[in-house]
């Protein structure tokens, strides 16, 4: 009897192995990029976003380097001003300038009182200037009421106590737009830094 015989099934080719594992990198690409998460912002961005503001053109011709210093005498910082690293961080948020209790302030620019009163153990005194800017003193005790105008280098108050300020200085603070900014780019005639040779020829 004659045996039948039964065709074989034709294999399929399978890709090759460097083949496979191309296509599995491809498709790999196309899930990673399907599910990434957003890609954080440069870092330039990021030192925009966490440094706070920059001073305007329109406020650095106007502003800029003519404020009159808030105190006479010698002009010492005991503490510089820190931004913080984000809104709620630590940091601090003004100058601190070394004085005596008692000695007498003067408003670095004209201006219009926002607050005069005590803020839980410290009188504090604000004032909302041109272009955006409100300065803060405290402690400063002052007969001064909101609404009041005021004009630059007029008497504003006495150095008080209380506060983080160690007795005998005066906290400064300035904000901008609602953002503290550092209140040394807006005093007149406070030295800058300046580059010197580092050696002999």
């Amino acid at each position: 009897m004659a045996s039948l015989s039964h065709p074989r099934p034709r294999l399929r080719a399978h890709p090759s192995s460097p083949a496979r594992r191309t296509i599995a990198a491809v498709l790999g690409c196309f899930v990673l990029l399907g599910s990434a998460a957003p890609l954080a912002p440069p870092p330039s961005a990021q030192a925009t976003t966490t440094a706070g503001p920059l001073l305007s053109p329109e406020v650095g011709s106007s502003a800029e380097g003519v404020w009159r210093w808030p105190l006479d005498g010698t002009r010492r910082v005991s503490t510089a001003y820190r931004a913080p690293a984000h809104a709620y961080g630590p940091g601090h948020r003004g100058i601190d300038v070394t004085t005596t209790v008692g000695a007498a302030a003067v408003a670095p620019a004209d201006g219009v009182v926002a607050f005069q009163g005590v803020v839980v153990d410290r009188p504090v005194l604000t004032i909302r200037h041109a272009d955006g800017l409100v300065s803060t003193f405290e402690p400063l005790e002052s007969s001064l009421r909101a609404g009041e105008s005021v004009r630059q280098g007029q008497g504003i108050g006495r150095v008080s106590v209380g506060g983080h300020a160690s007795p005998g200085s005066l906290h400064v603070g300035v904000r901008y737009d609602g953002t503290y900014i550092n209140p040394m780019l807006l005093f007149e005639d406070v030295p800058r830094a300046r580059l010197l040779p580092c050696c002999d020829p």
